[in-house]
């Protein structure tokens, strides 16, 4: 990696902020190894020993920390000017601040529409007696929080960019790997659906309701 760094590079090798990014990444990289490293990486038929990644010593996250506050003033210098600038830029632009509340919108209160509208599927879950069925529709069920908001978020994304068709992805690729079977029920199977729907809802009408707001067509 760090070959192939240095060749992307090569053609900038006369100004320094090139060699800067490749610094911070390589700093990044190897106190990361040091800060959550707990064993060593299996390797494919060999392996490079760097000093302090043996082990995981209080001196080898103290290593791995100081490396990471060093990659972080180093990237501060190398895009720090550039960073500022965007950044203010985006606190100025009424666009940004459209697009923003609209995402915080379709994803946190989205996530109020949908546990609002699978309140009585998961209130018959609760009421069910203990047993095979109960636990794998709550186990099921689980885990759809975290899912909710990067659903609502990326659907928000797709769609406020114009891209409907990537935002059907979304569902398509969610519902290849999330899709409730038959041993989970079928108050998991109506809490996919009801929960999904109403992500699509929530996500859908802000993301029309940002683009109209700028001028741009809803879709």
């Amino acid at each position: 990696m760090a070959l192939y760094g240095a060749y992307t590079i090569a053609p900038y090798a006369h100004e320094p902020k090139p060699w800067s990014a490749f610094g911070t990444a390589v700093l990044l990289a190897y106190g990361s190894v040091l800060l959550y490293r707990s064993a060593p990486t299996p390797s494919p038929g060999f392996s490079i020993t760097l000093p302090l990644t043996t082990g995981s010593s209080p001196a080898t996250k103290r290593a791995g920390a100081t490396l990471l506050f060093a990659a972080v003033l180093l990237s501060l210098w190398t895009a720090g000017g550039t960073t500022i600038t965007l950044g203010s830029d985006l606190l100025r632009s009424d666009r940004a601040a459209i697009f923003l509340s609209a995402l915080l919108l379709a994803v946190f209160g989205g996530g109020s529409l949908a546990k609002a509208a699978t309140a009585p599927v998961c209130a018959e879950v609760e009421s069910m007696p203990d047993g095979p069925e109960k636990t794998r529709a709550l186990d099921f069920m689980s885990g759809s929080k975290n899912i909710g908001l990067l659903e609502r978020g990326l659907l928000f994304v797709f769609i406020a960019a114009g891209q409907p068709e990537a935002a059907a992805l979304v569902l398509a690729a969610k519902s290849l790997a999330r899709v409730p079977t038959n041993d989970h029920g079928k108050h998991a199977s109506e809490y996919f659906l009801i929960g999904t729907l109403a992500s699509v809802i929530a996500s859908l009408a802000m993301g029309m309701a940002a683009r109209s707001a700028v001028g741009l067509p809803v879709l």
